[in-house]
C-alpha cells in the first residue's frame, strides 16, 4: 500500500476540559457523544456534546455524587438511547439523558470501583435480553438485566480461598441467537476468563503475563470470531475464537505496539478486520488483521485446532503526551472517532480511506 493510499488519522476537533475524562461514547444515530469523569472536588460528571459546524457544543452537564468511570449504550433501544454507567462507589446507574435528575435504574453493584462496563441486546446489536456486564476492583464480574431490580442475573466471583484479582475490562460476545452469550473478563495479573452465560460455566481461561487493560470481540452479535486483548507492557493479542482445542485453547498472535501500556482496543463497526489501539504515550495505531489460508488444522491426534492470522500496522499518530484513556468509533459514520486522554483533552478524529481497505 503506497503512502497516498494509506488511511490518515486527522484530529478534526480538540477541546480541553476542566475535569479528568475516563470514558467517552457516541450517542447512537446522532452527531453527539457523552464524556464521563470526575471533577477535582471529587464529584462525578456526564457531559453531552454535539458536533456543530466543526466545533463542539455542550448540550448538557450532569454532576453526580461519585466519579463516573465507564459507560455504555449497548443495553438500550435505539428509541431510548439510555446511558448505563459504573462509578467509583460500585454503583450501576442507567440515565435518560433527556431527564437525568434521577436514574431510571440503580443498583449498588459492587463493593469497590467499577472499572469496566459493557452492554448487549440493545441498539439492535445481539439477540436476547438487554444486559449489562460490570467488572470491579472487588474481583467480581456481574451481569445485570435492567428489568430485574436488585440482583445480578450472573455473578462470577473468586472461589473460596482464591485471591481476588482486580477486574480491569469486560466484554460481551457470541450473542448471535436468543440462547448464546459469553462474557470475557481481563484482570490485573494477566488472567483472561471466558464465561459461558448459557451454561453458567467458565469456558476457557488463559494468562498473558501482564495486566489486561482492554478486551473486545470484533463483533458481539455473531458466533465468536476474534478477540483482541491489550496489556500493560506494550503488547496486544488477537485470539481466533472459531476453534477451541481441548488443551491448547484458542490460537493467537501477539504484537508489540506503542512501547508502553496499550490502554484500549476498538474495532471499526463497518469492517471488523480493522481496529485501533490506544497507547500510554498518547499514540493511536490502526491495524488490519489478515486471516490465514486455513483457519484450522488437525493436531497429531487428529483434533481440530485453530490457526492464527497476522496483523499489520496501517497507520499511527501521536496525539498527546498523556495516555489515551478511552476511545469510541461512531457506529453510524465510518471513520469518525472520539478519544479522551489524561491531558484533560477530548479529540474528535477522522480516519480517511477506510473504505478502500
Amino acid at each position: 500500500m503506497s503512502a497516498f493510499e494509506k488511511p490518515q488519522i486527522i484530529a478534526h476537533i480538540q477541546k480541553g476540559f476542566n475535569y479528568t475524562v475516563f470514558d467517552c461514547k457516541w450517542v447512537p444515530c446522532s452527531a453527539k457523544f457523552v464524556t464521563m469523569g470526575n471533577f477535582a472536588r471529587g464529584t462525578g460528571v456526564i457531559q453531552l456534546y454535539e458536533i456543530q459546524h466543526g466545533d463542539l457544543k455542550l448540550l448538557r452537564e450532569i454532576e453526580k455524587a461519585k466519579p463516573i468511570k465507564c459507560g455504555t449504550f449497548g443495553a438500550t433501544s435505539l428509541q431510548q438511547r439510555y446511558l448505563a454507567t459504573g462509578d467509583f462507589g460500585g454503583n450501576v446507574h442507567i440515565w435518560n439523558l433527556e431527564a437525568p435528575e434521577m436514574p431510571v435504574y440503580s443498583v449498588k453493584g459492587h463493593k469497590e470501583i467499577i472499572n469496566a462496563i459493557d452492554g448487549v441486546g440493545g441498539l439492535g446489536i445481539g439477540e436476547g435480553a438487554p444486559e449489562i456486564v460490570t467488572g470491579s476492583r472487588d474481583g467480581t464480574v456481574k451481569v445485570w438485566d435492567p428489568r430485574q431490580k436488585d440482583d445480578p442475573v450472573a455473578n462470577m466471583e473468586p472461589v473460596q480461598g482464591e485471591n481476588k484479582r482486580d477486574c480491569w475490562t469486560v466484554a460481551f460476545g457470541n450473542a448471535y441467537n436468543q440462547e448464546e452469550r459469553v462474557v470475557c473478563a481481563g484482570y490485573d495479573n494477566g488472567d483472561i476468563k471466558l464465561f459461558d452465560l448459557r451454561n453458567m460455566a467458565l469456558r476457557w481461561e488463559t494468562n498473558i503475563k501482564n495486566g489486561v487493560c482492554s478486551l473486545e470481540f470484533d463483533r458481539k452479535d455473531i458466533s465468536m470470531n476474534k478477540l483482541v486483548a491489550t496489556s500493560l507492557e506494550a503488547k496486544f493479542h488477537v485470539f481466533d475464537m472459531r476453534t477451541q482445542h481441548p488443551t491448547k485453547g484458542f490460537a493467537s498472535v501477539s504484537e508489540k505496539a506503542h512501547k508502553s501500556t496499550v490502554w484500549q482496543v476498538r474495532h471499526l463497526p463497518q469492517n471488523r478486520e480493522l481496529f485501533l489501539t490506544a497507547g500510554g504515550a498518547g499514540g493511536l495505531h490502526l491495524w488490519k488483521y489478515e486471516y490465514p489460508i486455513q483457519r484450522s488444522k488437525k493436531d497429531s491426534e487428529g483434533i481440530e485446532m485453530g490457526v492464527a492470522g497476522s496483523v499489520s500496522l496501517l497507520q499511527n499518530v501521536t496525539l498527546s503526551t498523556q495516555p489515551i484513556s478511552s476511545l469510541d468509533w461512531s457506529p453510524d459514520k465510518r471513520g469518525l472517532c472520539v478519544c479522551s486522554s489524561f491531558d484533560q483533552t477530548v479529540r474528535v478524529l477522522i480516519v480517511t480511506k477506510l473504505h478502500k481497505i
